[in-house]
């Protein structure tokens, strides 16, 4: 028999790769608690970003809505949230005590988003300290840190930017860093929580994200550790590289790209230490077995794969997420499964809702995922459509159990990419399979044959239409 309604700890990640844990068979990434979690739960192998940046993938998790209905398809500062269904109100709605801690990205700051109560920290935030001069009025850990440290005490003293890939490991106490500061206020939510009903913690971190920050002791954990070969294909010279900005350069020595996949890996394992200090803490409250964990990531990091860092393209180091769940053990689920159908951001409120017994609205796009974790096979999507506006590199793609297919909207160039024999995505069959291109062409067509900005003229993708990286019924 299974409890009534479990609590309930989402856990979200900024820019962790879905092929960064270890018990997904990494050869270098130490991730033991994570792992162990894993063992306890169901494995999503095909989850992805339907918009792999920041806001708009939030704006996934917490609507529950496909990009083209939240308006987000790209990456735009200080436009409002304004939605009114969101997973932490349906759930507070619904009995739930509910908590955010951590990294939430929209606009206004402070906006509650349904929950109870917002512990924030979003970052460096480069646009609000442009608007804000009281950063404590947008940003709970950095008093912290001043009133630790001293008033000119900031979040960027490591001197690094919090885009690039240089290295410096942490200036200040390893407890103080914002992965650790995000799970001690995640901790302390359990001694102040409602013990009469059950609670929903979104604990979000804003690391793997650079800053490349970690500290020393976890950068020298990876010091001499072999690395996976980076992945390289025979497309990589036909796409522009692109540039951070003047505070977040891109190292493109041999020795620094090595240094930053490493100083990345132990940001990995930090917060790997961090969670398992929460796991300990629900295990005190007496309330670990009657929680269930999602753990996912908002999006990836290319990490030099093809000479690219950073996000908002289509490939797997960018797209593709780090998604299981690990429900209480006397659901019965099926622990320690793998699923391979693909999922979506938007898949995580119905699923919790699920878990809540929680009735989800009809405007709601996304779909449960506890079939699949029951051992059934319900009938399911057969692919994904992604999308990001980047410039010249602004592209659309379609993903289903096998194969990619990109499309740039700029220049017209297509990929095709067979997914089960090259998971590297290092062959670009987009000339030697063009029955299977055009299958997949045809489905992007379908997706996009209704869209705004007129990507399809006489039922054919039409290159150059402009973009946006807000549709405008968000903006009305």
């Amino acid at each position: 028999m299974k409890p009534n309604r479990p609590n309930i700890v989402l856990v979200n990640v900024d820019q962790w790769r879905g092929d960064c844990l270890g018990f997904l068979g990494h050869p270098t990434v130490e991730t033991p608690h994570l792992d162990r979690l894993a063992a306890e739960g169901v494995n999503f192998s095909r989850a992805y970003a339907g918009v792999p940046s920041c806001i708009a993938a939030r704006a996934s998790l917490h609507t529950g809505l496909r990009q083209e209905t939240h308006g987000r398809v790209g990456y735009q500062d200080r436009v409002p949230w304004n939605y009114p269904v969101t997973l932490a109100g349906l759930l507070a709605g619904a009995g739930y005590h509910t908590q955010a801690v951590g990294k939430m990205h929209v606009f206004p700051e402070r906006s509650l988003l349904g929950f109870h109560n917002v512990i924030l920290h979003d970052g460096f935030l480069h646009t609000v300290r442009h608007h804000v001069d009281r950063l404590e009025l947008v940003d709970d850990y950095l008093p912290h840190l001043r009133a630790k440290y001293g008033p000119e005490a900031d979040y960027a003293d490591t001197g690094l930017g919090c885009n690039g890939y240089v290295v410096r490991p942490w200036v200040y106490d390893d407890l103080d860093h914002p992965s650790a500061w995000i799970a001690s206020q995640g901790i302390d939510f359990l001694r102040r929580r409602d013990p009469r009903c059950p609670f929903f913690l979104f604990l979000s971190f804003h690391r793997p994200h650079p800053p490349l920050d970690p500290p020393r002791d976890y950068l020298h954990m990876y010091e001499g550790k072999s690395l996976p070969p980076l992945c390289r294909g025979d497309w990589d010279a036909a796409l522009p590289k692109r540039g951070r900005g003047l505070d977040s350069p891109v190292p493109l020595d041999e020795w620094q790209i090595d240094r930053a996949r490493r100083a990345y890996y132990a940001q990995l394992t930090f917060i790997d230490h961090q969670l398992n200090r929460l796991i300990h803490a629900l295990f005190a409250a007496g309330c670990q077995e009657d929680t269930a964990i999602l753990f996912c990531a908002d999006h990836g990091d290319m990490l030099y794969d093809h000479g690219l860092v950073a996000k908002s393209l289509p490939y797997e180091p960018s797209a593709r997420i780090p998604f299981f769940l690990r429900c209480p053990r006397a659901w019965g689920m099926q622990a320690g499964t793998t699923v391979d159908a693909p999922v979506e951001l938007r898949d995580v409120l119905p699923t919790l809702c699920d878990l809540a017994d929680v009735p989800v609205p009809d405007s709601i796009e996304g779909r449960s995922l506890l079939p699949f974790c029951r051992g059934e096979k319900p009938d399911w999507r057969t692919h994904l459509h992604g999308e990001h506006t980047a410039g010249d590199l602004s592209n659309h793609w379609i993903v289903d159990r096998e194969w990619k297919y990109a499309w740039f909207s700029q220049t017209g160039r297509e990929q095709l990419f067979h997914l089960a024999e090259d998971p590297r995505e290092e062959h670009d069959l987009a000339g030697q399979r063009p029955a299977k291109l055009a299958e997949f062409r045809n489905r992007l067509i379908e997706e996009l044959r209704d869209r705004e900005e007129g990507f399809v003229a006489d039922g054919a993708l039409r290159p150059g239409a402009p973009v946006k990286s807000i549709l405008s019924h968000l903006q009305s």
